[in-house]
């Protein structure tokens, strides 16, 4: 047994956390906020998808991007100003596009046995999550991207997912509520949706049940280690500085974690792509009936819908890479509001909430589950836009690596 501190409370934290204390770790969590989930695990697209496996490096998102890199309210969006970051970042993503096949296929069996653990840890600890298992719905307006969704369904098999080709009917009976003119789809049974923020903070409290330690409002400033084990030097809101010495150490920190490897002599190339939500309160009875039940994901718009218990619609989407810069931006939010006036013209969009967060993207999309230089430093971070539907897997890969 070890004493292991986790640095990051969302739900790759969380998860890492709950998986070391059911193998009878001691487990400390340093979360900069008051609560846990409140940065890029605090309002995503609620999906958790198996079927959005597919990473980005090819070159169709390549010629897409160079399309859309002027448009303000394009789905993709890169501010043409370079830093050494950012050309670093993509200078690697270009490298990984020969492993697109394989990285999907991987991502994918991820996703599929994230899903058991993440519901069955649910049921253990009774968390109520806005869960529903009522499938994802691809959607597709033109012959052309049915078709190249059909060559992506190939690497999802490969990986073990099974999803089916649906006509425009077919589709309309998945989910009468979407209006439109659509091609066909793919929609996926095994998917499903909930509320990554209320499955976090209930997690949370599961860990706390276990033993676990929660040091909320502290911010991790620096990070010494060595064969011998790992001093975190924190401070809370007043200024305090506090000093506190483990076994191991697992950073878990989001677009925090690349600055934090750097401390500890690694390079973990993590760049902050911004995703934009908006939830929408379903307040009147004809909003709840004219929303969806059914998840989708527009392939035109890059937007998802869940619907999160009766009464709210969560619609996210697009990524934008600017830096660090998590501004609430009108413009990229005013896509995501059109699309719901288009596609469900009933749904009143009077009460909107809109947000922002960083996702935490490696140049191949694929999350780093490792040991770092030092015996005693972990990483489970870097899931990028797949947080939500990988981090119950990586946990349990990261308790196996990190051993008894």
């Amino acid at each position: 047994m070890k004493n292991i501190a986790v640095i990051g409370g969302g739900i790759t934290g969380i998860t890492t956390a709950y998986a070391l204390l059911k193998r009878g770790h001691r487990v400390t969590v340093y979360e900069s906020h008051r609560y846990a989930a409140m940065e890029t695990s605090y309002a995503n697209g609620g999906q958790l998808s198996a079927s959005n496996a597919e990473v980005w490096n090819s070159l169709p998102t390549v010629i897409k991007g160079l399309k859309w890199m002027l448009k303000k309210d394009a789905p993709l969006l890169v501010n043409p100003l370079p830093s050494w970051h950012k050309l670093s970042w993509f200078s690697e993503f270009f490298a990984a596009i020969p492993r697109h096949a394989d990285n999907t296929a991987a991502t994918t069996r991820m996703a599929i046995i994230a899903r058991e653990h993440l519901f069955n840890w649910a049921q253990t600890e009774g968390i109520d999550f806005d869960l529903k298992q009522r499938g994802i719905l691809h959607v597709y307006r033109d012959k052309a991207a049915f078709e190249t969704a059909g060559k992506v369904s190939i690497l999802l098999a490969t990986g073990g997912l099974e999803r089916r080709a649906v006509t425009a009917e077919e589709m309309q009976a998945i989910e009468p509520a979407l209006q439109g003119q659509f091609y066909g789809g793919y929609y996926t049974e095994t998917d499903a949706t909930g509320d990554i923020h209320k499955y976090t903070l209930g997690l949370a409290a599961a860990c706390e049940r276990l033993g676990g330690h929660i040091r909320y409002q502290q911010q991790v400033e620096h990070l010494l280690a060595d064969e011998q084990g790992v001093r975190i030097i924190s401070r809370d809101v007043t200024g305090q500085s506090d000093e506190a010495a483990y076994d191991r150490v697992v950073i878990c920190a989001g677009t925090a974690s690349r600055a934090l490897a750097a401390q500890v002599g690694d390079r973990i190339n993590i760049y902050p792509v911004k995703g934009y939500s908006l939830t929408i309160a379903l307040k009147d009875e004809i909003s709840r009936r004219a929303a969806p039940e059914v998840s989708l994901l527009d392939e035109a718009s890059k937007l998802v819908s869940s619907r999160l218990g009766d009464n709210r619609l969560r619609v996210a989407g697009t990524a934008e890479f600017n830096g660090y810069n998590r501004d609430i931006r009108a413009d990229r939010i005013r896509p995501l509001v059109d699309w719901v006036q288009t596609c469900f013209p009933q749904v009143s969009t009077e009460d909107i909430t809109p947000w922002a967060g960083l996702r935490p993207m490696m140049p191949d999309m694929m999350p780093r589950v490792m040991q770092g230089k030092c015996p005693s430093v972990y990483y489970n971070t870097g899931h990028g836009h797949l947080g939500w539907t990988l981090a119950a897997a990586t946990a349990e890969m990261l308790v196996e690596l990190v051993g008894e």
